[in-house]
């Protein structure tokens, strides 16, 4: 990624505001760099602004991307840089604070980017609870996503930490990677009908307050509790809240539904014209690959919306230049 006042096709340097865009991508993740891989072969003028702070950092390998399975995160943001730049797509490296009316893109200490459309695809965070461990073992060996990383760990000893309502679905799915599944509901209420489901399913109930994560030698081996017990795991799976970057999109007044994220239509066009979304930011769910498609759909809309405006705007000049033609016969 470059800086701001880098060209990154080579050429001199200059203010990355000192032009207008086709589009701008805030966020270059999988949907973003899809978008802006569609767009740029379109031959539309893109440009791209990433702050640096992908979701996926701390996992080691990546997994479900055909072709891609098991490559490192960061390995495959690398290659779509080069890719997408390959396109004369922009890449510049800065925080957008706000999205003004007009489509103009503010960054933090930086110049203003004009642009005709937007795409916001600046993902999501994860808030973790505050247990002794925790933030030292994600994305190692305390994990999220079993379809993401449930096979590493197969036919190990695993826990599931009841930290998040979500935990009770994510252990019974674990069931199908592993015969051996501990359930900590640590803080959660557990209703009768959860008990029976997950004891249906063979997974054991361990009750107790969560004390800390056992580690050592750079490896998880149990989850202790508060009264002293301690029981041993290879590995730890943990639904954390999953919080949407979406202020820019609030901020510019995109609705949102009653589950808490912005709504969009079916290629991702939010309710305020011009302005789209994709990824994480408007659904948690989407894997790296999800959001990858989601991106190239805003992109096939965007460029439709974009050629709609062009037509039109090349009708109304053919239509001026045939009455300056036929003023100028009739004298």
């Amino acid at each position: 990624m470059i800086k701001a006042t880098n060209d990154q096709n080579g050429g001199a340097p200059h203010a990355a505001g000192d032009e207008d865009y086709d589009v701008v991508v805030v966020g270059a993740g999988a949907a973003g760099l899809n978008a802006a891989l569609i767009l740029g072969r379109a031959r539309r003028k893109v440009a791209v602004i990433d702050a640096g702070e992908p979701r996926n950092a701390p996992a080691a390998h990546m997994h479900g991307f055909l072709s891609r399975d098991g490559l490192p995160p960061a390995m495959l943001l690398e290659l779509g840089r080069a890719e997408v730049a390959r396109y004369g797509v922009r890449l510049i490296q800065g925080r957008v604070e706000q999205i003004d009316e007009g489509y103009h893109v503010r960054m933090v200490g930086g110049p203003v980017i004009r642009a005709r459309r937007v795409l916001v695809a600046t993902g999501l965070r994860d808030e973790l609870p505050d247990i002794p461990g925790v933030r030292e073992r994600w994305g190692k060996d305390l994990l999220h996503c079993p379809y993401c990383h449930g096979y590493e760990v197969r036919d190990r000893p695993l826990a599931v930490l009841g930290t998040h309502p979500g935990a009770v679905h994510q252990a019974l799915l674990l069931r199908a990677w592993s015969d051996d599944v501990v359930f900590f509901p640590h803080a959660l209420e557990l209703t009768a009908q959860d008990r029976e489901r997950l004891e249906a399913r063979g997974l054991r109930i361990v009750e107790g307050e969560i004390k800390r994560l056992v580690v050592d030698g750079d490896r998880l081996h149990g989850i202790e509790l508060a009264d002293g017990r301690a029981v041993p795991r290879a590995a730890a799976f943990l639904f954390p809240r999953m919080v949407p970057r979406d202020e820019l999109l609030t901020r510019l007044g995109c609705d949102k539904g009653d589950n808490g994220w912005v709504t969009t239509d079916r290629t991702g066009r939010t309710g305020v014209a011009g302005v789209w979304a994709a990824g994480n930011v408007i659904d948690p769910r989407a894997q790296v690959i999800t959001a990858a498609g989601m991106g190239s759909a805003a992109a096939f809309a965007m460029n439709t919306d974009l050629l709609d405006e062009d037509v039109d705007r090349a009708v109304e000049q053919h239509r001026a230049s045939a009455a300056v033609a036929v003023r100028g016969d009739g004298r």
